[in-house]
């Protein structure tokens, strides 16, 4: 398997997957500065069409996902969210790994972690 950056948005609440949440990705500096470097929308699979980094993008760095789950649920789901921006802050400290990090996505929380 090549190495590269992929997210997930499960819909927890749906019992499937979160189509049209907008996913940016940003690089954080030394300094805690934040630059978005890649963005994109969710697919009917709750995936994104195409990596968020490939493996020759990948560097090792300190990462951010911001998931625009507000604008989902007011537009998908014709509901509000308690949230509006899930920030998950990650490092990449080996570029030749695998780097998966699903959303579980509800109106009132969220959980995330390291997958494969």
């Amino acid at each position: 398997m090549s190495s590269e950056l992929t997210t997930h948005v499960l819909d927890t609440s749906r019992e499937g997957p979160a189509s049209g949440v907008n996913v940016r990705l940003q690089r954080i500096d030394d300094s805690g500065a934040a630059e978005t470097i890649t963005q994109g929308t969710t697919n009917h699979d709750g995936r994104l069409d195409k990596p968020l980094l490939t493996e020759d993008e990948m560097e090792t760095g300190t990462y951010q996902l911001l998931f625009d789950v507000g604008d989902y649920y007011r537009q998908a789901q014709s509901e509000s969210s308690f949230l509006e921006t899930v920030p998950v802050r990650f490092i990449i400290d080996d570029v030749d790994e695998q780097y998966h990090v699903p959303l579980l996505l509800s109106p009132g929380g969220y959980t995330t972690y390291r997958g494969s």
